[in-house]
């Protein structure tokens, strides 16, 4: 009798990559689907090492609509019409160790990967400014509001926490990027 060999996802943190490579998953799509039907904004704070990469990588997959990796989950069973949103997924965790300059290039460059598909407006010069942009350019492109997944929001900050020269600059560019989020509120999903 042939043993069947159970692969287990060591390193591999997006819900794509689990699913496709045929990886051990517990299924918690449940619990996503529940966040996504019945919540508009949600914060998630879980110790490390405790799954957010994952779980947001999941939200992600769930919202651009990607039903082919919820078949047979639970999530695949209970949403009944799976819409494609724009979903704005940014990993802060590429903005750390990172003055101020170099923070606001790691933001410029998230940025960029999807003026790329959205479109850029050059008057639009300041971080705050593209990214309220973008949002509402994808929504008018696709009719369907947008969807903005942060994972490790704090990041850049932690480094310099205990450094007050250091940290206010850095917490003023973070609110400026992430100030239009309320705004956005009509646009949001």
């Amino acid at each position: 009798m042939e043993e069947k060999r159970i692969k287990y996802p060591i390193g591999v943190q997006t819900f794509d990559k689990i699913i496709d490579g045929g990886y051990l998953y517990i299924d918690k799509t449940g619990y996503v689907h529940d966040l996504a039907e019945n919540y508009s904004y949600v914060f998630l704070s879980r110790p490390r090492r405790f799954g957010k990469s994952l779980l947001s990588s999941t939200i992600h997959s769930y919202f651009t609509g990607d039903k082919e990796l919820f078949e047979g989950l639970e999530a695949g069973g209970l949403k009944k019409e799976w819409t494609k949103h724009p979903v704005f997924h940014f990993d802060m965790s590429t903005a750390k160790h990172l003055d101020e300059e170099q923070l606001e290039s790691e933001l410029s460059l998230k940025l960029d990967r999807y003026e790329e598909i959205y479109g850029k407006v050059e008057t639009e010069t300041q971080i705050n400014q593209r990214f309220e942009g973008l949002v509402q350019r994808a929504v008018k492109q696709t009719g369907e509001k947008a969807v903005v997944i942060i994972d490790e929001y704090d990041a850049p900050l932690l480094d310099v926490v205990n450094n007050q020269e250091r940290l206010s600059p850095m917490r003023q560019i973070m609110r400026n990027f992430y100030s239009p989020i309320k705004s956005l509120d009509p646009y949001l999903r």
